[in-house]
């Protein structure tokens, strides 16, 4: 048959003699599939002596098999990879010497077939051993699950309180060595230890947590310090108009809070306190110890009511009592100053305090540089002294409205650089004007940045004093329950990769002794070249 002598080549088994010989000859080779087996059917017969039928043979070989004979309905191809077929008993009868060959072929092929039966059985060890791994995998994994979820089943409302605030830090504080510490152990470890049977208990062991960290402007608030915290970045609030901040070195005389900036007429303001004032006490009350929260929650309180403080000015101790005002925080005062003799292009100087950094800053920035360039000015000078910071978005976007590109600030943590606020141009209003920026002791934080990134990039010159060092950026998280933390959750470096951190932005030139505050003093200071404190325009402009 055509089939089957194809399925031997290169070596037919008959030549055409052979065919014509009665003596011997293979009726036919059939292969058929069966429940997956192959069944191999050989049947070599006598033609001349039919007597002589010898015998069939059966070779079984479990794997997937293609019919070779046309007739048959599968109608499969054979698979190239076997030369012949195996037999189960190699028929060695007659007497016709070609059947050496047909021998030959049949235990050469025998071979090839043997080898590619291990090869398929080493293949199904290897995808049931594959299986068996996968399963156990699965197995394993539906066991650590359902053991990781049992003790959450067994923890109490102020188990999950205290795991609120613990998630918080962990995924937002800057220091990922958690000062030195396993965060995970210290979780585990509290709450197998650590009393939580009542609020109270829950605040005092998340204040003790804290607490590892070191760090003092990571705090907890009680729901009551949260609002009064949140409070404190919006328009209006009731207190006496008062900024402070702990002392950057504490030793016998600096006990207490400093005085960093008053609210221009607010209480305070009109009672006479000024920066550095050191804040002793609160209705009798010792700041010595106290937390800087607390002492603003103190501070602040109903319209009317009243508030005692004991302020130390140098070495005098007063006793002031103040009463609580609404006071609106109004960021931005701004004057036009004429300077006289000058000449036109250069006689008018727009003068812009920026208090502090709320909701409402970058607004009435853009607002009073737009009103002062009406007036035709060609100059500004942007006051930051005694401006404590406040909303670091805001100190962002305001840095934006001087400068038309370039880094504003690089935000840190421990692994060093991860993310680079730039001025892109879009927000741009006044990139052009030469620019004076004033500082003092009293500029922190969001106006550190500020005043930075106008200094690294060219943009304005700095006079004054050093600043206060605050390198440290802080997000507000609420908790559940109406308390919230206040993490600490980068340090900055300006574009000139400086790290300020307790060291603070050194001006390039100091201001004259007792130079004014407010804007009509500093328009007095730079009008009367006979005044003390009279600054030179041209040289508070002149570019380093």
């Amino acid at each position: 048959m055509e089939t089957a002598a194809s399925s031997f080549a290169p070596r037919p088994l008959f030549s055409s003699s052979h065919k014509r010989d009665p003596s011997f000859n293979l009726l036919f080779i059939h292969r058929c599939t069966s429940s997956c087996s192959q069944l191999t059917r050989i049947y070599i017969s006598h033609l001349s002596l039919p007597s002589l039928y010898v015998r069939k043979a059966y070779a079984t070989r479990k794997t997937r098999c293609n019919g070779i004979d046309k007739n048959h309905p599968s109608q499969g191809s054979y698979n190239s990879s076997f030369r012949a077929l195996t037999p189960l008993e190699i028929i060695t009868s007659h007497h016709n010497s070609n059947f050496k060959r047909f021998r030959s072929n049949f235990i050469q092929g025998a071979k090839i077939i043997k080898i590619a039966c291990c090869r398929g059985k080493l293949k199904q060890v290897a995808l049931v051993g594959f299986f068996r791994m996968v399963v156990g995998l699965v197995f394993v994994m539906a066991i650590s699950l359902t053991v990781s979820a049992a003790p959450s089943c067994a923890l109490t409302e102020e188990n999950l309180l205290f795991l609120e605030a613990w998630r918080a830090v962990d995924r937002a504080y800057y220091d990922k060595t958690f000062n030195g510490q396993s965060w995970f152990r210290y979780r585990e470890t509290a709450l197998k230890n650590e009393p939580m049977n009542t609020r109270e208990e829950t605040y005092a062991a998340i204040k003790k947590m804290l607490s590892t960290l070191d760090d003092p402007f990571t705090r907890f608030l009680e729901p009551e310090k949260f609002k009064s915290l949140r409070s404190g970045t919006k328009a209006a609030l009731t207190g006496v108009g008062l900024s402070f901040a702990y002392p950057r070195v504490l030793d016998e005389t600096d006990q207490g809070f400093v005085v960093m900036s008053s609210t221009p007429d607010g209480p305070a303001d009109k009672a006479g306190i000024v920066p550095g004032d050191i804040i002793l006490a609160i209705d009798d009350i010792s700041t010595e110890n106290m937390d800087i929260y607390d002492a603003a929650d103190r501070l602040q309180g109903p319209e009317g009511s009243s508030v005692d403080l004991t302020i130390r000015k140098g070495s005098d101790i007063n006793h002031i009592t103040l009463k609580r005002e609404r006071v609106t925080r109004n960021p931005v005062k701004s004057t036009l100053c004429e300077i006289p003799g000058a000449g036109k292009e250069s006689s008018r100087v727009g003068y812009i305090k920026l208090t502090t950094f709320n909701q409402n800053a970058s607004e009435a920035v853009r607002e009073a540089i737009n009103k002062l360039r009406n007036d035709n000015v060609k100059a500004f000078v942007l006051d930051l002294r005694n401006n404590s910071g406040g909303l670091f978005p805001q100190g962002i976007e305001i840095a934006k409205i001087w400068l038309e590109k370039g880094v504003i600030v690089y935000i840190c943590d421990s692994r060093g650089v991860r993310d680079i606020y730039e001025a892109d141009g879009a927000n741009t209003v006044a990139a052009s004007e030469p620019l004076v920026v004033l500082v003092n002791k009293g500029t922190a934080s969001a106006s550190e940045i500020l005043a930075g990134a106008l200094k690294d990039n060219k943009r304005a010159v700095l006079y004054g004093e050093p600043t206060f060092g605050k390198g440290k950026i802080q997000s507000v998280f609420e908790l559940s329950d109406g308390s919230g933390l206040a993490v600490t959750v980068a340090r900055y470096e300006t574009p000139a990769h400086t790290d300020i951190d307790k060291v603070g932005i050194k001006p390039d030139h100091p201001l004259p002794m007792l130079f004014p505050m407010d804007e009509e003093g500093f328009c007095g200071c730079i009008r009367d070249l006979s005044a003390p404190c009279n600054l030179n325009p041209a040289q508070l402009f002149a570019k380093l």
